[in-house]
């Protein structure tokens, strides 16, 4: 039992302290309701974020990389606001770029949702492919800690 406590800890299941597992929320915040995913799943005080491209309105923005980008981070941004925090609670993102050599493009636009301080930890990698055509994806964890609103 020791055991499944740590590893349920470990994963996020239960907080410090608690003597129940969390119960998941599944939430649709944007896009369409019919698709085969939650936007995001709060477990306790964690969030998982589903990879975001850079769609406004149901469409893929126009302007490349860097536009994509922004509008990446502005959806991953709302996300995190419906459930009271800010960017400063991401701590881990994947990023998959449909061309490695925008890398450089994706994080410039990138780290100007971060302070310095509260970069997240991260991976990147090269895909063959996105949806909607897009040029890149990302996906993050936060953590919503005691001072996250609760819905």
């Amino acid at each position: 039992m020791k055991l499944l406590r740590l590893a349920a800890l470990s994963f996020g299941l239960i907080g410090i302290g608690s003597t129940a597992m969390a119960v998941p929320e599944y939430v649709t915040l944007h896009g369409n309701p019919a698709l085969p995913f939650s936007s995001a799943v709060r477990v306790g005080d964690t969030l998982y974020l589903s990879g975001d491209i850079g769609v406004k309105d149901g469409q893929l923005v126009p302007g490349g990389i860097a536009a994509e980008t922004r509008q990446t981070m502005e959806n991953i941004k709302a996300t995190l606001a419906h459930f009271g925090a800010d960017m400063d609670a991401i701590v881990k993102c994947q990023v998959f770029l449909a061309d490695m050599a925008e890398w450089s493009a994706f994080n410039q636009v990138y780290v100007s949702f971060f302070k310095p301080e509260r970069r997240p930890a991260r991976a990147a990698l090269g895909v063959n492919g996105l949806a909607l055509g897009a040029r890149a994806e990302v996906d993050c964890i936060a953590w919503l800690g005691e001072s996250a609103g609760r819905r």
